[in-house]
Formats: C-alpha cells, structure tokens, sequence
C-alpha cells in the first residue's frame, strides 16, 4: 500500500518504521524539508518528500503535526493522493500547552478532527491520538492475543474508517469504532481512554464514560 506521513515526530517516525517493516511504500515529510529526514530514510527505507508530494499517489495519508500546523499544510496538499484516500488525523488539542487559543473548538464547540477537517477540505478519521509513541514499536501483538492492546477510532467515512482499521490491526492492533468525527471528543486529551492501554472491553467502557465537558487544562 502506498501510504503518506506528514509530520516526523515521534508518532510519524515510528508510524513509518512499522509501515516500512510491514512493506509498505512509505513517503514522509516534515516542515523542514526531505534532507532533515535522512537518518530516518537510513533507518527505514522510507522515501522523503517535501509535504506537498507525500500524498501522491497514497491510499493512506497521516496528518501527524502539532494542531496550531494544520492551517500551514501546502494548499491541495491530498490533490494527487488515490481516489477515496483515508486521511488519518493523530492530532490533539493542547491550548495551554501548545497551540494556543483555536476558535472553532473553543467558540463553536468543534471536535479537534472537526476542525482540523475544515482546515484541509477533507475528511479524515481520527486515530492515534491517545497512544504513545513507543507503543506502535513494543506493545503490537499478533490478533487474537490476549494483550492485544486497542485504539479508538472516529470518522465520518465508513470505507476510509475501515481501511484505517485494517490498517491498524495490521499493525498489532485491535480498534473500537467511535461513531463519528463528531464522536470524537470521547478520546481527545483529558477523557477516560486517551493513553489508556488495555482490550477492546475496556476502551468501549472507557469510551462510554467520558465527558463532553473539556477538563480545565484543556481550554483555552
């Protein structure tokens, strides 16, 4: 599967080591440019790109940049991407943290994916956002393991929510389905099941506990 990563960081850089492992064709960009990749391009085979190439071409796109990034992403940055591509969107809000005071999440209530949607003109389904970095190298275990570990995911796109889904199982991983990107505030930052390792049973309790109250470090 060809498949492009925006964003090096620690998810993005261990997204691509695990693809490229599992053979997949993996571009990857970052904001600096493709010559600051090489050590990881080394490492895993991975080809880098400016951001406005490593979608071409892909089945699969992961937007991994911080959130207050997503308005900077190169305009028609998925235009070449495949037919029906799947955007995945790790990204989280950290107002206090990060990214500063957004008003579409702040004022109008948009979900994180919501609005980062807007940003980019497509839909995307939201995943990886609550797991941790090392986890995608350790913790991936063959289906039907006991300790398989499970990752919410949201999106409005039923085929592109089950192409990321196999994705992820793919990877180690089992999924729970979390509705709609409109769903998603259940596993932004603060709720029950962001950085929650354990099975599918525990996520789906998890997910169902949450609250759609933003936690006071939340806000912005």
């Amino acid at each position: 599967m060809k498949i492009g990563i925006i964003g090096a960081g620690n998810i993005g850089g261990n997204l691509a080591r695990r693809l490229t492992a599992l053979g997949h064709d993996v571009r990857v960009a970052n904001s600096r440019g493709p010559e600051t990749l090489a050590a990881l391009v080394a490492e895993t085979g991975a080809k880098a790109v400016r951001a406005d190439e490593a979608a071409r071409d892909a089945e699969i796109v992961v937007v991994t940049v911080p959130l207050k990034a997503v308005p900077d992403l190169p305009a028609g940055f998925l235009d070449g991407a495949a037919e029906g591509v799947a955007v995945i969107d790790t990204g989280n809000y950290y107002p206090q943290q990060r990214d500063g005071r957004i008003a579409g999440i702040e004022d109008e209530g948009l979900t994180e994916s919501r609005w980062t949607e807007r940003q980019i003109g497509h839909p995307v389904i939201k995943a990886f956002n609550g797991t941790f970095a090392q986890d995608i190298l350790d913790r991936h275990r063959p289906a039907g393991d006991p300790g398989r570990q499970a990752l919410p995911v949201s999106g409005d796109d039923e085929a592109a929510k089950r192409a990321v889904r196999a994705l992820i199982d793919e990877l180690g991983f089992d999924t729970v389905d979390n509705g709609g990107i409109d769903d998603s505030w259940r596993q932004q930052p603060g709720t029950p099941v962001y950085g929650l390792r354990a099975g599918v049973e525990e996520v789906r309790k998890a997910l169902a506990e949450a609250s759609p109250e933003r936690p006071a470090d939340f806000r912005g």
